[in-house]
């Protein structure tokens, strides 16, 4: 585990208590990780997320269909 020191400013240290509060958290450092994981699942490109890897090999596993016309196939014309 990593220790940090972090520098809050008021307004931003009322958010973390009120966060902490909300979903019942022991300390700050669970807030912080809680608003960590949020950010990751909303904001974080899906292909940097190791789920997204892992459901991409399985797909890589599954059959291919070849299609000559793509436009055609899909009815795109």
């Amino acid at each position: 585990m990593v220790q940090a020191v972090v520098n809050l400013d008021e307004h931003d240290n009322r958010i973390l208590n009120i966060i902490k509060g909300k979903f019942g958290l022991k300390n700050k450092s669970e807030a912080i990780s809680l608003i960590i994981k949020e950010y990751e699942e909303e904001f974080l490109e899906p292909e940097l997320r190791p789920e997204y890897i892992e459901k991409m090999r399985q797909r890589e596993k599954e059959p291919a269909v070849k299609v000559k016309d793509f436009r055609k196939h899909f009815g795109l014309t």
